[in-house]
């Protein structure tokens, strides 16, 4: 038995994001494998609990038997260490870190969260990353034991491929509406591209940062591209398939990502990508077999590269045949979400055999 500790949001339809696909399909695939497991979906607004969401965790962990395994994920656990560091004692803890906690804020790795975060990693059995460029974070900044930390990147599901128009100007931007998804960077260069013919749909909860989503409609209305953009609030399933399959091109302006799993999709669907040389984005981009890259990359908070990718997208024809050949080739290398769950399987099979690591002193 496998105790699987999640945010409440992880069912949640009108909260989709890539951690709670993650999960859902992590516990979906360990099931198919004959995993046996029991979900705790934990109210609260983690990764900052109140003192009940707090008291939650503890209750539900204290339940669990002496030496089952648990896995948690990193909104949950990392947060907690007055809670995970006792547990860990008796139980084997894997913890799943999507997006480090140390990385918000200043995001160098030095205050008080990642302080948290450091003490819950280095008490853990195991942790599994979500990409190469996470785990490389994690061991940079917390010292942790290389052995201890795996990587298990998001699988992808196979789609038909998308079509595409013959100018290209069908845009796409999948993602949560926060500062740290970069639409207002995104607006900016589509400001700087007015005089060409494009569209942009931006799919994502408008609920997590209200004033900035509103603060979008204002830009967009003062660039003169109000009528060229759509937000649409939270696409899942198959209204967002449709959106998928009715795009040519993908673009994220994030300001960080640990790994992109909107650009594995978009790649699924042969549809290239413009986005941000962030993090993981350049490992979920990959190159196609031939070496050329399924996109372009520019450096983020650079609005005018950013422009200029995407003016050469929209009047090179040359470029963008040669971009959708390689996304179509890329396509053929992504993994499905099986290989990400034998991983995951495997690390739990270690994990429960560790010994503790409770006590041990994290290393900063």
């Amino acid at each position: 038995m496998v105790h699987v500790v999640a945010p409440g949001t992880v069912d949640d339809p009108l909260r989709p994001s890539g951690g709670n696909t993650y999960d859902r399909r992590v516990c979906e695939e360990l099931t198919a494998l004959g995993w046996s497991l029991e979900v705790h979906a934990l109210p609260g607004r983690w990764p900052h609990p109140d003192a009940a969401a707090r008291a939650l965790l503890g209750s539900v962990l204290a339940a669990v038997p002496d030496g089952a395994l648990v896995l948690l994920d990193g909104l949950v656990a990392c947060c907690s260490p007055d809670v995970l560091v006792p547990e860990a004692r008796r139980l084997p803890l894997v913890v799943l870190v999507h997006l480090p906690l140390g990385m918000r804020g200043d995001g160098d790795g030095t205050g008080p969260a990642a302080a948290d975060e450091a003490a819950v990693l280095s008490a853990a059995a195991a942790v599994v990353a979500t990409s190469r460029w996470t785990r490389s974070w994690l061991l940079r900044r917390y010292s942790l034991a290389r052995g201890r930390v795996a990587v298990a990147q998001p699988g992808v599901e196979a789609a038909p491929l998308a079509t595409g128009s013959a100018g290209g100007g069908r845009l796409l931007c999948v993602a949560a509406v926060t500062p740290g998804k970069g639409q207002d960077q995104l607006l900016t260069a589509l400001a700087g591209v007015v005089d060409l013919e494009w569209r942009c749909t931006f799919a994502g909860t408008l609920a997590l940062d209200p004033s900035f989503a509103e603060g979008l409609v204002r830009q967009a209305r003062e660039a003169g591209v109000a009528d060229r953009v759509r937000f649409l609030g939270p696409v899942t399933g198959r209204e967002l398939d449709g959106l998928y399959a009715g795009s040519d091109l993908l673009v994220l302006a994030s300001r960080f990502e640990t790994y992109g799993m909107v650009v594995t999709e978009a790649l699924a669907r042969g549809i290239p990508v413009v986005a941000t040389s962030v993090g993981g984005v350049p490992e979920a981009l990959g190159p196609a077999s031939g070496g050329t890259p399924p996109g372009l990359l520019v450096d983020p908070g650079d609005t005018e590269a950013l422009a200029g990718a995407l003016r050469s997208w929209l009047i090179e024809p040359e470029l963008r045949d040669r971009l959708r050949g390689a996304a179509r080739c890329r396509r053929r290398s992504l993994p499905p979400w099986s290989v990400t769950v034998r991983r995951v399987a495997a690390v739990l099979t270690q994990a429960s055999g560790e010994p503790s690591r409770a006590g041990r002193r994290p290393s900063r």
